[in-house]
C-alpha cells in the first residue's frame, strides 16, 4: 500500500495573488505562477492544511486520500 499525496485544488477564478498560503505552507508544495497560486510539489505536502485555512478567499480545497488499501 503506497502513500497518496493530498490532493490540492486551486480556484484560479478565487485566487487573488495574495501569496497567503504560499507563505504558510511549511513545506514550499505551493509557488506562484502568474497572478495566482500554483502546486509545484505536491508530493511534499504533509496535508497540515495551513493553505486551506489561511486562504481569504477559500480557493484551496486540499482532500486527504481515507483509501487504507484492500487485505
Amino acid at each position: 500500500m503506497g502513500n497518496t499525496p493530498p490532493r490540492i485544488e486551486i480556484n484560479e477564478i478565487y485566487c487573488k495573488g495574495c501569496y497567503i498560503c504560499i507563505e504558510f505552507c511549511p513545506t514550499q508544495v505551493l509557488e506562484m505562477k502568474g497572478v495566482v497560486a500554483s502546486v509545484k510539489n505536491p508530493a511534499a505536502c504533509i496535508a497540515c492544511m495551513q493553505c486551506e485555512l489561511r486562504c481569504p478567499d477559500f480557493a484551496i480545497k486540499v482532500t486527504v486520500s481515507t483509501d487504507k488499501g484492500r487485505d
